[in-house]
């Protein structure tokens, strides 16, 4: 009890009143005092309620998820392409095949059908940047076309790029003749025949323009490059007597598959991957017609089309009239091309044509449905849907590898 509590109970004052006036000092003393800190349960709430405040909203974080994952397959959304494809039968479906891959990475991509161009427009077309790529670049036997100039005086290749490996040394290109003329009368080179008189005689009876002396030989139209080429190897070696016949190629080729069925010898030219090859088929009905290697172009006269180092085609003597089959092409590499600056904004798009590659197999069985009837831009497209579903694991590999470029 302390000396206050005792002095005012000795002073006659009760405990009860003593106690009021202590409460009563305590009070009066400590009003100017800070407030006592809250409990650790009240501190405990407090921070509960602000976390709750700090939190997301679920739904909200459910929507960015979703929005992530949306433009994760989709890095294309919001970008329109411009395709074109090549004049050419043989190379719809490939063009249709990348078409739909580009739409499932989410661009809005033209339909190629819309711009069919010739070699030496579309080149042009790309180094403008009025068209995106296409997928029908047979290199080394396009290359000529790089060296276009454009108006800035700039030159096509400065502003494009060979893309990826769609199906690489498939393009077998040549010259067919008949199988049993060619047994029959040793056959073995395109030389032969312009050196001697009794074959020139043989084709020039049948040939396009017969009885002229010259043997008139099947190529291909302006503009495909093989019409060049043929027709720069006939001035390299100075075959006089041969002539390079440039036209519409289903209804030239139409002519030569009569003429072998009726026996008349022809030259004609062709390639693979085709449907051609199921009509006129080396070792059955005609062979590859070879040259000998120094006949091959060397870049003295066109340096586009430099031949020399190229290995001979894989053919052994019952498909080619000599061995090495040397057929006085290049076997091509088919590749995209597209613009530089539409691969720099594009990645995904670069990734995917780095990646997709197809056989000829499929291609030439494609080619043969066009060739029978299924031939109009929905049948093009069809065959590139079912080949992309026969082949969804191989095509889902590579677009997960597109969108992880972007």
């Amino acid at each position: 009890m302390t000396t206050r509590v005792r002095t005012l109970m000795t002073a006659g004052i009760g405990l009860v009143a003593v106690l009021a006036l202590l409460v009563a000092a305590c009070t009066t003393e400590d009003t100017d005092a800070p407030a006592p800190a809250p409990s650790d349960a009240a501190a405990t709430q407090e921070e509960a309620v602000a976390d709750e405040e700090a939190a997301p909203d679920p739904a909200e974080v459910e929507e960015a998820e979703e929005a992530a994952a949306e433009a994760y397959m989709n890095p294309g959304a919001g970008v329109s392409v411009t395709q074109a494809r090549a004049t050419w039968s043989t190379g719809y479906m490939q063009a249709a095949i990348y078409h739909h891959l580009l739409e499932e990475l989410g661009y809005d991509v033209s339909e190629p059908a819309e711009h069919e161009l010739a070699n030496d427009i579309f080149y042009v077309a790309l180094g403008r940047g009025e068209v995106d790529f296409w997928v029908n670049g047979w290199i080394p036997g396009h290359l000529k076309f790089f060296e276009a100039e454009l108006a800035d005086g700039s030159i096509v290749a400065e502003h494009v790029e060979i893309v990826g490996w769609e199906i690489a040394a498939a393009g077998l290109e040549g010259l067919l003749t008949n199988k049993d003329i060619a047994e029959e009368y040793g056959i073995k080179t395109v030389g032969q025949i312009n050196d001697d008189p009794d074959l020139i005689a043989l084709y020039d009876a049948t040939d396009t323009s017969p009885g002229d002396g010259v043997v008139q030989i099947l190529v291909c139209p302006d503009g495909w490059t093989c019409d060049d080429i043929f027709a720069e190897t006939i001035e390299f070696n100075g075959w006089d007597n041969l002539e390079a016949v440039r036209a519409g190629y289903d209804a030239m080729f139409a002519e030569a598959v009569a003429k072998v069925a009726d026996g008349d010898p022809v030259i004609v030219y062709t390639w693979s991957p085709s449907g051609y090859l199921t009509r006129l088929i080396p070792g059955d009905n005609v062979v590859w017609l070879a040259v000998e290697h120094e006949n091959v172009l060397d870049g003295s006269t066109t340096g586009a089309f430099d031949f020399d180092d190229f290995p001979p085609a894989a053919l052994g003597p019952e498909y080619c009239t000599n061995d090495p089959c040397y057929t006085g092409f290049a076997a091509a590499d088919i590749r995209v091309v597209a613009n530089n600056d539409f691969l720099a904004a594009n990645p995904a798009a670069r990734k995917l044509f780095e990646l997709v590659t197809l056989t000829v197999i499929d291609v030439a069985l494609q080619n043969v449905r066009f060739d029978e009837g299924e031939n109009t831009t929905a049948d093009v497209n069809r065959h590139a849907a079912e080949w992309i579903e026969a082949n969804r694991a191989q095509v889902d590999e590579w677009l997960t590898a597109a969108r992880d470029a972007a």
